[in-house]
């Protein structure tokens, strides 16, 4: 089944005691048990929950992955995910990773003893000479949040083969629509499922698949006993917005691109970070390892341009946090997303006060053109 089809009709496909086309919510804490030590699959909603199950299956079948599961939010996901790690264990780390898995990484689990080694994972040779016998996962974005930086999914798992340790890719940009890590050989992939998979704006969840058993079992145990899952209703909510994202995906390609084209020749621009163009690094990793080059785009505003005019100067466009919805949001990586990164790191990597992130949404590309031309013309 193509995934346009499976988007629709994969994991469990709608209720076979009723013939009801959605899966139910099945809003319940607890199940009935017949008789002692026997139950119809369900004891109780931490541990398992069929409309929970219904997405979890889902999410597995659209990445190819032996299991999912769903938490309350993308960082609740990350979390479970490296929960799956001891004292002393070392994860390298992406240059420019989501401000908020940096945090819980350098405020939370340095606090485990578990160590991280900043490393460009888009420079092969980096990746390579930064492994060591302490560290156990490396752990990518791509394309980046926000610098748009690709990383080669398929070269760094084959590395992180050769030393017997994990790959770990956040997806969230990408979506499996457009990209999927396991079948490029990683053995975990993340989802702010706030974003592109529910798409609308409407839902905070987070979604794992890894690749095989094993790991399947020990990230059941830490869901189930850490308790971080997603609710029966926004468990619903995420389907719901799954079965669209075929069509959302392409529009949000679309838009990005004019967006980024238009962009690159105004004089208030100094730079534009978008994967799609030739010239960008890594635009023949990402055109082999993914069928399109994302909604999302950053860019910088010239020396004495005010990013808060910018902001406050448009329309349609919504100034917030988050991304991927049907709307298109805007936002300032440095002071928002990206807070948690020590000022230094920020701009040596590129992360300057006057960096926007857009992520482009499905209204009408000429809409959202002007609305961006008018607020760059107000930013003098």
């Amino acid at each position: 089944m193509k995934i346009e089809s499976l988007l629709i009709h994969g994991g469990i496909d709608g209720d076979e005691r009723t013939g009801a086309v959605n899966v139910p919510i099945y809003q319940t804490s607890t199940y009935k048990q017949p008789k002692f030590g026997v139950n119809k699959g369900y004891e109780y909603s931490r541990t398992g929950n069929p409309t929970r199950e219904a997405l979890e299956k889902l999410i597995s079948d659209l990445e190819e992955g032996y299991r999912g599961f769903a938490f309350a939010s993308g960082m609740a996901a990350t979390t479970a995910v490296l929960s799956l790690f001891k004292s002393g264990d070392k994860i390298i780390i992406s240059n420019n990773l989501y401000g908020g898995t940096f945090r819980v990484i350098d405020k939370v689990f340095k606090n485990f003893e578990i160590k991280y080694k900043i490393v460009n994972t888009s420079n092969l040779e980096e990746v390579r000479k930064n492994i060591d016998e302490r560290v156990k996962a490396i752990f990518i974005e791509s394309p980046t949040n926000p610098l748009m930086d690709v990383t080669d999914i398929a070269e760094v798992s084959k590395i992180a083969k050769e030393f017997g340790i994990l790959t770990i890719v956040d997806n969230t940009f990408m979506t499996p629509y457009l990209q999927k890590p396991i079948k490029l050989g990683a053995d975990i992939v993340i989802h702010s499922a706030t974003k592109y998979i529910g798409g609308h704006s409407d839902t905070v969840s987070g979604l794992v698949v890894v690749n095989s058993k094993e790991l399947g079992e020990k990230v059941h145990f830490i869901q189930n006993s850490t308790g971080g899952i997603l609710s029966p209703f926004d468990s619903f909510m995420l389907i719901k917005g799954i079965k669209t994202l075929a069509v959302r995906m392409d529009r949000h390609n679309e838009n990005a691109k004019k967006i980024a084209e238009f962009l690159r020749d105004r004089e208030e621009i100094e730079k534009v970070y978008y994967p799609g163009f030739k010239e960008h690094p890594g635009y023949e990793v990402q055109s082999r390892q993914a069928k399109g080059y994302g909604g999302m785009i950053s860019f910088v505003l010239k020396e004495g341009y005010d990013y808060k005019k910018f902001f406050e100067s448009l329309k349609i466009i919504t100034f917030a946090e988050s991304l991927g919805g049907v709307e298109s949001l805007v936002c300032h990586p440095a002071s928002m997303t990206h807070a948690a990164i020590p000022k230094e790191i920020r701009e040596t990597i590129g992360i300057v006060d006057n960096l926007i992130r857009l992520s482009a949404g499905i209204e009408n590309s000429d809409d959202l053109i002007e609305d961006i031309e008018n607020a760059l013309k107000e930013s003098k």
